[in-house]
């Protein structure tokens, strides 16, 4: 009886080195991978708060991906991308007029990447080679307060000679060019339309109309809606989001000489962290949902991808009369546009 005992004993030894080896070769000992890392991303937009809050929550429940982002006006944006040329701090620049992507692609600050959903943006609205995508258009013209208008008897402006009016000196707000994309905007449209020579001495003749010069593009319109100004220098989807957040004296018009435009875009900074998470930001920027979303929050501009619904808040501007206006001239003479304004003014 002990001899079977002993002998059970010698087999169950047996068996249990066995399985250690069996299960060794199978894996068993090998540990186990280390869980990816969770992508992040950090953003800088040019876009308006709630604008940028709300698309942040939204694409972090679609991805997953978490999201830092920094709201700046397109000047800003472009001199600090410049400023963190060898060491970038962000990935991806979402939002504001693409002449200031235009001088960024020029520096070569951009990755190239053509997302799968660049194929159904028209080719007006996209840079040929890839470095940006137009994720929107935007309409320049006037935000004025209508109350102040008529304490001062004149009518709603028409025309870019209106903002030159006596009744209008110190009543006139705009942001300025070097730091906002919508005063950029202004300053090139005016120079192509009138020529420069003519086109700077405008500018320092309005100089004389201007109360003081925002930072940002829209920072005009709510002054003029809250009666800060009588007339605001702004895109026009910006003043209708403060219509319809309850600024009833404001009125928008549009020069009947015709007026510039911006294309709103969406880029990846060259360098920058987080590479495939900036891709899957771009990819979501241009789809239906992520042009659409805007509306949701108050940004009426028109869209650039046509599956996507563009927003009934703008249907009464959709016929402004628009100038040709050349963006890649505006893109490349951006620094020695803004030096010349600098100069005219002073």
């Amino acid at each position: 009886m002990a001899a079977k005992k002993l002998k059970a004993s010698r087999f169950l030894v047996l068996f249990l080195f066995v399985s250690t080896l069996v299960f060794s070769g199978c894996g068993g000992s090998t540990p186990a991978k280390p869980a990816e890392k969770p992508l992040k991303l950090t953003l800088y937009c040019g876009l308006m708060e709630d604008h940028m809050a709300k698309a942040i929550q939204e694409f972090q429940k679609d991805t997953g991906i978490k999201v830092d982002a920094v709201r700046m006006s397109s000047g800003e944006v472009l001199g600090r991308i410049r400023a963190e040329k060898n060491n970038p701090k962000a990935s991806v620049w979402w939002g504001g007029p693409a002449d200031a992507f235009i001088a960024a692609k020029q520096e070569g600050l951009f990755e190239k990447y053509v997302s799968p959903t660049a194929a159904k943006i028209p080719a007006k609205f996209k840079d040929s080679e890839g470095y940006w995508t137009g994720i929107y258009v935007g309409y320049l013209g006037f935000s004025s307060n209508a109350k102040l208008l008529k304490e001062k008897g004149i009518p709603v402006p028409q025309t870019w000679q209106d903002l030159l009016r006596p009744e209008l000196k110190g009543q006139v707000s705009m942001a300025n060019p070097g730091s906002s994309g919508t005063a950029y905007t202004m300053l090139a449209t005016i120079v192509q339309l009138m020529g420069e020579e003519k086109g700077l001495e405008y500018m320092k003749k309005l100089n004389s109309q201007i109360k003081v010069y925002q930072k940002s593009g829209t920072a005009p319109a709510r002054m003029a809606g809250q009666g800060e100004v009588t007339v605001g220098l702004t895109f026009l989807h910006d003043g209708i989001k403060y219509q319809e957040e309850g600024m009833k004296d404001l009125v928008l018009s549009a020069p009947a000489e015709g007026t510039g435009y911006e294309i709103g875009a969406v880029a990846i900074i060259k360098g920058g962290p987080d590479q495939e998470a900036a891709k899957k930001w771009v990819d979501w920027a241009l789809s239906r949902k992520g042009q659409e979303f805007g509306q949701k929050v108050g940004s009426y501009q028109f869209l650039t991808n046509p599956d996507a619904n563009p927003p009934k808040q703008a249907e009464p501007i959709k016929n402004t009369k628009l100038i040709d206006y050349n963006l890649d001239w505006a893109g490349k003479n951006r620094s020695a546009l803004v030096e010349k304004w600098n100069k005219a003014i002073k």
